[in-house]
């Protein structure tokens, strides 16, 4: 039987910073269909120029901070835009205000208009693909979630079929070439690799991997990457990003199938999404704590 994903309304598991989110201001955001966002905040307080300010966690240094200055609109609130063409490195990126040169607080999420994300085909004409998601995190704060990737190969439909994966997608700012084909690498020892032969279609390409074959190598998760060039051109990691949707691993689940191995015993295999969003193959111990 071939199964499909089935999405859960599971929240992301994030952390994010903690404060009284009953009194922090709110900002609602609009997201467009380029990658900008628009933010409208509630009055965060205070006199002086007032900025939303975006910090990337984890940062080594603040100077990669991005102020946006924050201007009256509707309803007396603050607007704040973050055009796509201003670049908002990889990673979760908290929100906050900022009056008068003051301590920043942190905003707490408002609605978020996503509906220009569902189904997101850009053109590709950039080289680039730039995704923000705006999120709640548990702790009730407002970051939000950037990629920017070039160039990229977006995963489309997984279809599961015993031991098969089937998996379609397009890229992005790069074309496919007569040698492209799709790859596996064993994480723990990348230079293990097993390749498949790719279908391409333009911008469109399909595969078809064995998760048996995978898991002769044992337990250990295999990360998926398109080579569009062949040997001699780039690597590029298989993800899913142009939706809504934050954080897929615990969204998009896949079936897993047991397997029995000679030289492992029984194992599970399937299709998953890690933290990042990228398209990974899991081989476990049937009763492994997930990875």
């Amino acid at each position: 039987m071939t199964a499909l994903a089935t999405p859960d309304a599971s929240s992301p598991c994030d952390t994010g910073g903690d404060q009284d989110v009953r009194a922090a201001p709110r900002a609602d955001c609009i997201a467009d269909s380029a990658g900008g966002l628009t933010f409208d905040v509630t009055d965060p307080g205070g006199e002086g120029a007032a900025y939303l300010l975006l910090r990337r966690r984890d940062a080594a240094s603040t100077d990669e901070d991005v102020r946006l200055p924050l201007s009256p609109a509707a309803d007396g609130r603050l607007r704040a835009a973050l055009p796509s063409s201003v670049e908002l490195a990889e990673g979760r990126w908290n929100a906050y205000a900022e009056v008068g040169g003051g301590t920043p607080r942190r905003l707490a999420p408002g609605v978020n208009d996503l509906r220009s994300l569902v189904d997101r085909a850009p053109s590709g004409a950039r080289g680039y693909i730039a995704v923000r998601i705006p999120y709640a995190t548990k702790q009730g704060n407002l970051s939000v979630r950037s990629w920017l990737r070039a160039p990229h190969a977006e995963t489309g439909e997984l279809r599961i079929d015993g031991t098969s994966v089937s998996a379609q997608g397009r890229v992005y700012g790069t074309a496919l070439t007569g040698s492209a084909f799709a790859e596996a690498s064993l994480r723990a020892e990348p230079e293990r690799i097993e390749r498949y032969e790719l279908a391409a279609d333009g911008v469109e390409f399909s595969f078809e991997l064995h998760c048996d074959v995978l898991a002769e190598s044992g337990p250990g998760p295999w990360d998926l990457w398109l080579r569009p060039a062949g040997d001699s051109g780039p690597r590029i990691r298989l993800a899913r990003l142009l939706d809504d949707v934050p954080d897929k691993k615990q969204i998009f689940t896949y079936p897993s199938v047991r397997l029995d191995t000679a030289a492992h015993g029984p194992l599970d295999a399937g299709a998953y999404y890690t933290n990042d969003n990228d398209l990974s193959v899991r081989i476990r111990e049937t009763d492994a704590i997930e990875d």
